[in-house]
This record gives C-alpha cells, structure tokens and sequence, in this order.
C-alpha cells in the first residue's frame, strides 16, 4: 500500500489557481490521469492529469522536454510521459508502480514550482471531451456490499437474505467491456425478455424496472501471467487506480433471467465511467482499518493479511443524484438520492485483486473491476432504486413534484465521489453521468 511522500504534503500549492481553491476536485494533491482531446479539433486523444479546472497535456510535456528537470528518474519518467503519449493508457499502466510514482512525483513538483514553463501545456477542461481511459480487454463486477447484498436478498428471500457462500468469497460476474462508455453516455432503454406478474409467458418488452447502481471502478495496471496469482499484499501495487462506475441495470430482465447462471442481458447494454482515474498513491492519506466483525467468519489466509487490517479500507464519500427531463428543462439543480461510504465495503480492493487471481486467471493492463453496488448500514445510504423504493413499493417523491420507483426516459443519473480529512485537502474523482432515451424502435 502507498506511502506517504512529499505529493502528499497539505501545504503544497501550484501556480495553478484553481487547484488551489477549497471546493475543487482536482488540487496538487490529486493528479488523476485521463485521456482527452480538445473538442472540435479533430485531435488525437492522448493521456492528460487533472490540476484544478485545467487538463495537464502529457503528449504536449513529452514533446516539449519540460518535465525532465523535475524528474528524480528522467529516463523512467521519459518513458512514462511517452506512455501517455498514447490514445489510451495501457502502456503508461504495463509500467508499473514505479513508473506511476516518479511522473506523479515530477509532476507535483512541477506544478508547484516558481517556472511556468508547463503552461503552454495547460487545456482547459471546459474545452475537452474525453473517452475511455484503457482499453478495457475485460470487465468483472463484484458484489462487495454486505448491505446491498442483504437489501436486494431480503426483496426475494425474506427468511434468508443473505447466501450462504457471502461472507466467505468475493462474489462476481465477467460484464461486458464492449458497452462501457465515459461520462456523459446516452443509451437507449433496453429490451429484454420479462415475464409480468400475474402470466404463465415472459414477454420481449422495454424494461420498466430501469435502475443505477452507485460504484467504484477498479483499473489494473500490472497485472499477472496465466496461472500465477497475485497474493494480497502484492494486490495493491497491480492496481493503478479508482474511477466512479455505473452498472445500469433492468431489474425485471434481471428478475426472469439471472438463475442459474447470474446477470447477462439486464447488465451488458451499458456502464458509464468517470473518465478521471485517481491513482492509489493520491488516496494514501484517506485509508482506514479494514474490520471484519468477530461474529463473521474470518477471511481465509489468502485474503488476510496486517497490512489490510490497518489500512485495507479507503475513507470515500459516494453520491448520487438524480435530474429529470422536467428539472432540466427548469433550470432545476439535480437532487440527491443518497450517500455512501465506500469504507462500508465488505470485501477491499486488495481481496478483489488476490481473489480474482487465486485460481490462476491473468489479469492484464486496462482491465476493470467494478466493485459492485456501494450502499451503507442505513436506508439512506443505498446505492441503487431498487432499495431506495424497496424493489418498487414505495415510490420517492422527488422536489420537482414527479415521483420515481424506478429511471424513466430523459432522466439523468450523477455520480460523485470524493475524499476529504481534517487536516489534508479535499479530492475527488469528477462526475459521471448518462441519460436515458427512449427504447428504439
């Protein structure tokens, strides 16, 4: 797990002035990479890092020769700054930790510096469009929340909500990596097989139970060789980092089709990304202990370790917000549905990485986990409308006087998150958001 150093340091401040601002996503401290172009342009999409409301043009610093000076370890920097050259990052994340801390170091100190040599270098991310960060070769969706899983267990089996196999193994399922998209996605509203209450013959409809579902994405960076597992406490240095995650969803497809084989249809025809991707290294400062209640079975051997005791758990505030075609069209701010913590998380990082390994499957640079729907001990804190509305029962009435049990055409659904701590800056993760057309024709 990261260390702290000197990117960490509180006090820093960079000659950018809007990183500099309490309420910003993006302060020195954060340094999260993406891939972006400028709009309209016809550019090349290359690797660039967040500082304040400006995007670092990494191709540009490259191509420039600035950074080199800042650099403890030129060559390897160098290398790095020609990764992100690229038009998606695999190569930058292939590096490894090593390389991912020395650009992050040489830029912080860059960025800090008095020589503004950098700022030819600075687009605005109000001028920017973005798309998926990696090329996603594969993408898996855990079930990480215990209060989600009991929650959605408890609609369908109220004497027995959680299975049995829970609070032993990291529970997921292999997505779809072809319809991941980056913030701002539209999509139009599925089909799918639904079998109504009340008949004996499912039905191909448009699904009515639309639905979000409010988590954290996970990118490997390194990865592992077929048949070599990655042991927890090497886990964390084969991540590169954090991005916000949408697996949207069709409850009643999911209802008729899961058993036995789990999700396919009513999950694999969209999920929306933050296109910001917070390196672990930035979220050092905000770690927490990582408990297991004494009334739970203990993880086994391969998925315990001191280190994740202490610090396996990440201190990140999760929102969701809803905005309807009516609140638009009336200037109408998005509303809140709930907040979460991503320290609620049953299983961490590391034991999604160590578990995902264990039987020998590689995993390789650009692929992503999703940690599955984040929800909190209280009603409050869910994650999805499906509790929210408890599976539909009871509809919530948003400000602009519509109600809602589930997502309807034009409806825009918003991600945040982000880390705070007394004593230490404010960092977030940006927004994702996608919209809701229509189903087609």
């Amino acid at each position: 797990m990261s260390e702290l150093n000197g990117t960490h340091d509180p006090h820093l401040k960079s000659w950018v002035e809007s990183a500099n601002q309490p309420d910003t996503d993006f302060p020195i401290q954060n340094l999260p990479f993406a891939v972006f172009r400028r709009a309209g342009r016809g550019e090349a999409f290359r690797g660039g890092v967040a500082i304040g409301d400006q995007i670092l043009d990494l191709a540009a610093l490259h191509e420039g020769r600035v950074l080199s000076a800042a650099a403890d370890t030129p060559g390897l920097v160098a290398d790095a700054l020609a990764a992100c050259g690229q038009p998606t990052l695999n190569s930058f994340m292939a590096l490894g930790a090593d390389a991912w801390s020395a650009l992050r170091a040489a830029l912080s100190r860059l960025l800090s510096g008095t020589d503004e040599a950098a700022q030819v270098a600075l687009v605005p991310q109000s001028d920017a469009e973005y798309t998926v960060p990696a090329k996603i070769g594969d993408y898996t969706d855990f079930y990480a929340s215990i209060y989600h899983a009991t929650a959605v267990g408890a609609l369908f089996r109220p004497d027995n909500p959680l299975l049995p196999n829970y609070k032993w193994v990291p529970i997921g399922y292999h997505g779809r990596a072809s319809s991941i998209r980056v913030s701002g996605q539209e999509f139009r509203r599925p089909r799918g097989q639904i079998k109504p209450s009340g008949t004996e013959d499912p039905q191909l409809l448009p699904t009515r139970r639309l639905d979000y579902e409010l988590e954290v994405g996970v990118f490997i960076g390194t990865g592992n060789a077929l048949g070599a597992a990655i042991g927890i406490g090497d886990a964390e240095r084969s991540v590169f980092g954090l991005c916000l995650l949408n697996d949207w969803s069709a409850r009643d497809v999911q209802a008729w089709e899961y058993q036995p084989l789990g999700p396919f249809l009513a999950k694999n025809f969209a999920t929306t990304i933050s296109p910001w991707i917070v390196t672990l290294e930035a979220l050092a400062p905000y770690r927490a202990a990582w408990t297991r209640s004494a009334e739970d079975p203990q993880p086994l051997a391969y998925l315990d370790s001191p280190q994740l005791r202490q610090s396996g758990a990440i201190d990140m505030q999760l929102e969701a917000s809803i905005e309807t075609a009516k609140m638009r069209a009336a200037g109408q701010a998005p509303q809140r549905l709930s907040r979460s913590n991503f320290r609620h998380s049953y299983w961490s990082v590391s034991q999604l990485v160590a578990h995902h390994t264990i039987n020998g499957c590689n995993l390789e640079p650009g692929d992503l986990l999703g940690s599955g729907t984040q929800s909190g001990p209280t009603p409050q804190e869910a994650g999805s409308l499906l509790e929210l509305t408890v599976g539909g029962k009871q509809p919530l009435t948003l400000e602009s006087g519509e109600t809602r049990t589930f997502l309807a055409d034009g409806d825009r659904l918003i991600l945040q998150g982000w880390c705070e701590k007394e004593g230490h800056p404010r960092i977030g993760f940006g927004e994702v958001w996608g919209t809701v057309l229509p189903p087609g024709s």
